[in-house]
């Protein structure tokens, strides 16, 4: 745990993480509160790009933090950010939800269907064959192909529902072809950015996150990883990983106590420089 007393900076994922469908999970709320009170900066990074920062901020507000837009970060507006420093003209079909083709049109981008100049597979719940299958088509015809993340499956309440990875191995096994860029954890381009919002260096960063080959696998990028087990991964799923984290906890509750207990309750983390 002494690894955690250099961090100025906390990324949190959600699912899993915070909350487990419409529950915060252990800890939460005294943790956000503790890094609120400390000035500690916190970021909540996610990587279910189906949803909007405003999405996000009305459920986590529901459910009783108060969190502001500011400390939201998803895959999706990652995603339209890397774009618009790659290619800000470009005009885009998007195989998305309304909320994430939203946030594209907030950063200037034209949505075109049927001329588009480079794709975008985000993690798409309201998917139909016959988007797949323009999908399919436009990464066939060799144009640009961004995913926002990798994840395979999205944890909820009642098992796991198939997120983008799924769909990325559908659009594969049809065209050959994988994305050219994946913008989500746990690739570097989501952290560089996050990492430009904090002014922070990666080696006072940690990410907080449930899943081993997205959150913990952002160790790669340079920052402490600290596992918890409340969401997909189990204990024993750490041995087998090419993933390995810093720091392992039960929950955020285990990391609250952990502050408390040594930098007492009126202390921020900035006081540590061992």
């Amino acid at each position: 745990m002494r690894k955690i007393r250099q961090i100025r900076c906390f990324l949190l994922d959600m699912d899993g993480t915070v909350f487990l469908g419409n529950h915060l999970l252990p800890g939460a709320v005294e943790f956000i509160e503790y890094l609120e009170n400390g000035g500690i900066p916190f970021y909540f990074l996610t990587n279910n790009s189906s949803r909007s920062k405003r999405d996000y901020v009305d459920k986590l507000n529901r459910m009783g933090l108060c969190i502001t837009q500011e400390r939201v970060f998803s895959s999706g507006e990652a995603t339209a950010l890397y774009l618009k420093k790659t290619m800000p003209s470009a005009r885009l079909f998007i195989v998305g939800t309304d909320s994430l083709i939203e946030e594209f049109r907030q950063y200037g981008f034209e949505i075109d269907e049927n001329q588009p100049e480079a794709v975008v597979l985000g993690f798409d719940t309201t998917l139909t064959y016959s988007k797949l299958w323009k999908l399919c088509n436009y990464v066939r015809l060799g144009l640009p192909y961004i995913a926002t993340h990798p994840d395979i499956n999205c944890p909820t309440e009642n098992g796991s529902m198939p997120d983008i990875g799924a769909m990325i191995a559908f659009v594969q096994a049809s065209t050959t072809r994988l994305p050219d860029v994946i913008i989500g954890k746990p690739n570097p381009p989501i952290v560089e950015i996050v990492s430009e919002k904090s002014g922070l260096p990666l080696e006072n960063t940690a990410m907080i996150g449930d899943r081993l080959y997205t959150d913990i696998a952002l160790g790669r990028a340079g920052i402490t990883t600290i596992l918890v087990l409340t969401g997909e991964t189990k204990l024993e799923d750490v041995e087998g990983s090419p993933y390995k984290p810093d720091v392992i906890v039960e929950s955020l509750l285990d990391l609250y106590n952990f502050f408390v207990q040594n930098n007492g309750e009126k202390n921020g983390l900035n006081h540590h420089h061992d």
